[in-house]
């Protein structure tokens, strides 16, 4: 092999062994979650935070109880974001679409599945059935349907034990 090819091949190698490392962080991400192939996490500073997945008390279906029963998303950026537009899924598909919903920088919104008013701290899927399982995935996509963050609890995400229905993290 001549020198100048024995460069090229060093240098094509090496290209390749610092691309590999710059998707694993990539990778590392996603947080461990399992999120729906092929998209890829889209970096925002909108994420979801505190999850109350199991409704406390006897599971009535009662609005109040559904209400009980909601997912945060939260702005971590300095800037206001519209969330019109963007969903907010389970793992079974069922989807709430936000409306014209400003979500300024530094605050946050809970998304309650049951019937209420909709103001600036609180939303409402308007549902009478229970959205999230005791195993299940949130899945927030942002108006161009890239996923933006992933939570999954019980089973599915590993986040059992001393959670008691509840799932929060710090991003």
């Amino acid at each position: 092999m001549s020198r100048n090819a024995s460069r090229i091949a060093a240098a094509v190698l090496g290209s390749a062994a610092l691309a590999a490392t710059a998707v694993l962080p990539a990778a590392a991400a996603g947080h461990g979650h399992h999120a729906p192939a092929p998209h890829h996490h889209y970096r925002s500073a909108v994420s979801l935070g505190a999850i109350q997945y199991d409704s406390p008390g006897r599971d009535d279906h009662s609005n109040r109880s559904l209400n009980a029963e909601y997912v945060t998303v939260k702005n971590t950026g300095h800037r206001s974001v519209n969330l019109r537009g963007w969903t907010l899924s389970d793992r079974s598909g069922q989807t709430y679409r936000f409306g014209n919903v400003r979500l300024k920088g530094h605050s946050q919104v809970r998304v309650h599945t049951g019937i209420g008013r909709d103001n600036r701290w609180d939303l409402y899927q308007d549902r009478r059935t229970y959205v999230w399982d005791n195993n299940d995935t949130a899945i927030l996509r942002n108006d161009h349907r890239r996923i933006v963050d992933v939570e999954s609890w019980g089973r599915h995400g590993g986040h059992h034990g001393g959670h008691h229905g509840h799932w929060g993290h710090g991003h």
